[in-house]
């Protein structure tokens, strides 16, 4: 059998329409965008057509749309702008337990780089944050609460409405990080009552080095770069043009894929998830069944750890992750699942299999005959492993 992807929440492969709306500003439609020609006015209107495709996909008004180079870009925009823009007042950030590092990482700058305090709001076992608790930390002196609307790790998808209404009677700024949501379920900022939002292309099928920040029409950031008028002076840098129109793109395919996507990917989820609880013992499922995006499975193996996991299957030709790919290597167990309150053996023997479009039932009853019997040969080598049996 050819290799077999099985991590999709790292990457996507761009989809072919995709390619084939980008090549043009690839090559002979290469204008600079803030150029006044006729090459530059092409450009533009290119620009600004995706502009408006994206903004309407997250039911925003165009000019409240900018594009950057990816949802790390965007996090730290969102987060750090509306910080330094509320600093004179404010200088307390919230963020979720199980954020992704750019938006933890923006957080622990602020505290030990400007003088600001940060909290994270707690989650309960499946990941979710309570409002209840959300709002015992949100404090007139908040600048900014931010909560990932879908988790990369487990697929947990928050309810936002109330927790943006916490964030909101304390007069903080809410920010969410929809990365592994946009594209995948129905976002609507106005509803939501969102301030900022971040988005990105190659979770969904686009590409790479493109991604955009929704800031609410009234809301100002302190830009963290200079050098150009570019994105209303938000965002200076020469367009990605040919990026933009390519996250456009993906966004137009997923929403027609939308409903399809769903049904197909949860069937092979469950059909996964239950086979492997089922087949091989003290293995559990991190995060919730319900509520959360369907192609995420995240599973522990008790006794083994992750990276003998991966390496096992990658040698069978199957790839996946321990966690999220921006920290790949790491030694130490997911703090998303230690949030959790997973135990740290449980968290360090977790494996993401995440799912896409090219998956099948025939692929994964691949990976389903060969990982038992890896399971089995790392425990056996496990003096963990036996201990806790032991136990």
């Amino acid at each position: 059998m050819d290799q077999i992807y099985l991590d999709h929440n790292a990457t996507t492969p761009v989809d072919p329409e995709v390619v084939d709306a980008m090549l043009p500003y690839l090559s002979h439609t290469f204008g600079n965008a803030s150029s006044l020609h006729y090459f530059g006015r092409e450009a533009k209107a290119a620009l600004e057509r995706a502009r408006e495709e994206v903004a309407a996909f997250i039911s925003c008004d165009p000019g409240e749309l900018y594009f950057t180079s990816g949802g790390t870009e965007s996090d730290n925009m969102a987060v750090l702008g509306a910080a330094f823009q509320r600093r004179d007042r404010r200088r307390h950030a919230v963020y979720g337990a199980t954020e992704h590092h750019a938006v933890m990482e923006a957080c622990e700058y602020l505290v030990h780089r400007h003088g600001f305090t940060a909290d994270a709001a707690p989650v309960d076992s499946e990941g979710f944050v309570s409002p209840r608790r959300l709002a015992r930390l949100v404090t007139d002196q908040t600048a900014v609460v931010s909560i990932m609307h879908a988790n990369n790790e487990t697929g947990t998808i928050q309810d936002l409405k109330p927790l943006v209404q916490a964030a909101h009677e304390k007069g903080a700024w809410f920010h969410t990080d929809a990365v592994q949501s946009c594209g995948k379920i129905e976002i609507n900022v106005r509803d939501l009552g969102l301030e900022l939002l971040s988005l990105t292309g190659h979770k969904i099928y686009g590409p790479k080095g493109t991604g955009a920040l929704f800031i609410r029409d009234g809301i100002k950031l302190t830009p963290l770069m200079y050098g150009g008028s570019h994105e209303k002076k938000r965002r200076p840098g020469t367009e990605n043009v040919a990026g933009a129109v390519g996250l456009a793109k993906a966004l137009e395919i997923a929403r027609r894929r939308m409903e399809e996507d769903w049904i197909r990917l949860s069937d092979l989820a469950d059909f996964f998830i239950d086979r492997v609880l089922t087949t091989i013992p003290h293995t559990y499922l991190n995060g919730t069944r319900m509520g959360r995006i369907p192609q995420v499975c995240n599973i522990s193996f008790t006794g083994v750890e992750g990276e003998s996991i991966l390496l096992a299957l990658d040698l069978e030709g199957v790839a996946c992750s321990s966690g999220s790919a921006c920290t790949s290597g790491a030694t130490e167990p997911s703090h998303v699942l230690v949030a959790m309150g997973k135990d740290r053996v449980v968290a360090q023997g977790a494996i993401r299999f995440s799912l896409g479009r090219s998956t099948n039932r025939e692929q994964l009853d691949y990976v389903l005959a060969k990982l038992p019997p890896i399971i089995e040969r790392l425990r056996s080598l496990s003096p963990l492993y036996q201990e806790r049996m032991k136990s």
